[in-house]
């Protein structure tokens, strides 16, 4: 084509993540440890509950705000976990947390708006604030400072423009989860500026250490809290792409909007299986999150005996982001080394921010005995 039909925008490409079905495709005995995609599958009762609703009707658009059967369940769970009311003029079911986060970007930001996010972080925010002609401003957090939000940094780099910040907790990639200090400093710089947090508690059962506080029930937050939350990855269930999204109603409202120019509604058999998760939450949390922790610990030993590798020890997700400062190489460089040398399919840290360089993101989304392959394949490198 003699014109370029893409958007300017777009035409410079740029980093994400997806998954690598050619380095998949490379090698028989790949173990493959790069997309953070649950290897359960979703619960026998999740599915039979869905497949039973399907045959009652459930196959229709439903509404647009999200099932009312599945919105009530959100709002009494939320208030017998956390102990806050919450109504459901609150609530709109999202088609995943992901497309939650990008329409909560579209419905607040006007051309210029800056977004404050803490490097490292999931790679897709930056894209999600730039589609919607926002600004991203990183607020590097460090592996030698165990991943703490500095409050002097994040002062520094708040402006006029400065709109909302994303809290992810916890972490994706670092694994860090954030204590109640975090969370009240947070508070106090969201009300000191009238600032809005877009809050990511998407992995809030994949905590090891102590209770989750979801930001919002911090007094003085709930009104300038959007809180994102999904069915993917504490229920198991991320193919069924469903999420929710807790704020204002005059948030909502306008995301509402904008969900019906993308998708309408949430997949109405998804909402009906996310209903019946939400009544097993948890024996759900029991059955399978644990075990997730038995994989997240003994990764982490076995990376804390590896000399070329160096680690923050994680406290909640499913995710290790190993730093790689001793093999002199740079994180795409030592990604493609484990690659060809072990047969290992991890995610350099580059799309993680600034914060990023120099580490790589492990996904322990396999079985015990296939990190333990891995590991030991690991092991026998040297740099």
């Amino acid at each position: 084509m003699k014109r370029n039909y893409i958007a300017r925008r777009f035409q410079l490409g740029g980093t994400g993540l997806s998954l690598d079905t050619e380095a998949l495709s490379k090698y028989k005995d790949i173990i493959d440890l790069s997309i953070g995609d649950t290897d359960f599958t979703t619960d026998e009762a999740i599915i039979a509950a869905a497949f039973r609703d399907a045959g009652l009707g459930h196959t229709h658009y439903g509404d647009p705000k999200g099932d009312p059967e599945l919105i009530s369940a959100v709002c009494r769970a939320w208030e017998e976990d956390f102990g806050q009311p919450l109504s459901g003029d609150h609530v709109l079911v999202s088609t995943s947390s992901c497309l939650g986060m990008a329409l909560t970007m579209l419905a607040i930001l006007d051309p210029g708006d800056e977004v404050i996010v803490f490097s490292p972080y999931f790679a897709v925010y930056r894209s999600q604030i730039e589609l919607a002609g926002g600004v991203c401003v990183d607020v590097p957090t460090y592996a030698d400072e165990n991943y703490a939000i500095d409050e002097a940094r994040l002062r520094a780099a708040i402006t006029p423009r400065t709109k909302a910040i994303i809290f992810n907790n916890p972490a994706n990639p670092t694994g860090m989860s954030y204590d109640r200090d975090t969370l009240s400093m947070l508070a106090r710089i969201a009300q000191e500026y009238d600032l809005l947090i877009a809050a990511d508690e998407i992995y809030t059962t994949y905590l090891y250490e102590g209770d989750f506080c979801p930001i919002r029930t911090l007094p003085g937050m709930a009104e300038r809290t959007i809180t994102l939350n999904s069915f993917s990855k504490n229920y198991l269930m991320t193919g069924w792409r469903v999420g929710v999204i807790i704020a204002e109603p005059e948030l909502l409202a306008v995301m509402n909007r904008i969900n019906g120019a993308l998708v309408y509604t949430a997949p109405s058999i998804s909402q009906r299986a996310a209903i019946q998760a939400l009544s097993m939450r948890r024996s759900i949390r029991e059955k399978y999150i644990s075990e997730y922790r038995d994989r997240i610990f003994y990764a982490a030993d076995r990376i804390e005996k590896i000399p070329y590798l160096s680690l923050v020890r994680p406290k909640g997700t499913f995710y290790l982001f190993p730093g790689i400062e001793k093999t002199g190489l740079d994180e795409k460089q030592f990604c493609k080394a484990l690659l060809e040398r072990a047969h290992i399919l991890v995610t350099p840290g580059t799309p993680f921010g600034v914060s990023g360089a120099g580490h790589f993101r492990i996904a322990c989304t396999v079985g015990i005995e296939h990190l333990k392959t891995a590991f030991d394949r690991m092991e026998k490198l040297s740099f």
